[in-house]
């Protein structure tokens, strides 16, 4: 049990819960998890940390699907701020307690402001990381935002 599925169950969030057998080698993860769980790739998304104004003690989380990029002048955006870089993984991986690759938007170590793209709210389900590489969940979007204290918005490209 990660601390994802441990925050989702203690906000009385109804998820899904999908593991598949990760290749070390494969550094796509959100397509992996996909094509290995038989996904519409538009349903499932990546969770990024970007620096605000180039701070790296100031963190903002990205939600975004796997499918795109991340823009990071609508990020900024979003964020009410002048800029934004893609996080340090190293410190990325100390604010949320999970690894790259595994890195879920739910049961982080440290709350950080967060984005969802607005894409997903077209969506039944989408699926993020589990809190593990190889290891995905099923959530309602509209409950993946509350749960994270997400605004939304138009992130995504």
């Amino acid at each position: 049990m990660t601390p994802a599925v441990k925050a989702a169950r203690a906000a009385g969030i109804e998820i899904s819960l999908h593991e598949y057998a990760h290749d070390p080698d494969n550094t796509q993860y959100g397509l992996e998890a996909a094509e290995a769980l038989g996904l519409d790739p538009a349903t499932v998304f990546k969770t990024l940390l970007v620096a605000l104004n180039g701070d790296p003690r100031q963190l903002a989380v990205a939600i975004v699907p796997v499918t795109g990029q991340l823009d990071l002048k609508a990020m900024a955006g979003a964020c009410k701020v002048k800029k934004v870089e893609m996080a340090d993984p190293a410190a990325a991986q100390r604010a949320t307690g999970y690894l790259v690759g595994g890195i879920s938007p739910l049961g982080q170590k440290k709350r950080l402001p967060t984005v969802l793209d607005a894409s997903a709210l077209a969506l039944d389900r989408v699926y993020v990381s589990g809190g593990r590489r190889g290891f995905d969940i099923g959530i309602a979007p509209a409950d993946l935002a509350r749960a994270c204290n997400a605004t939304t918005a138009a992130v995504g490209r």
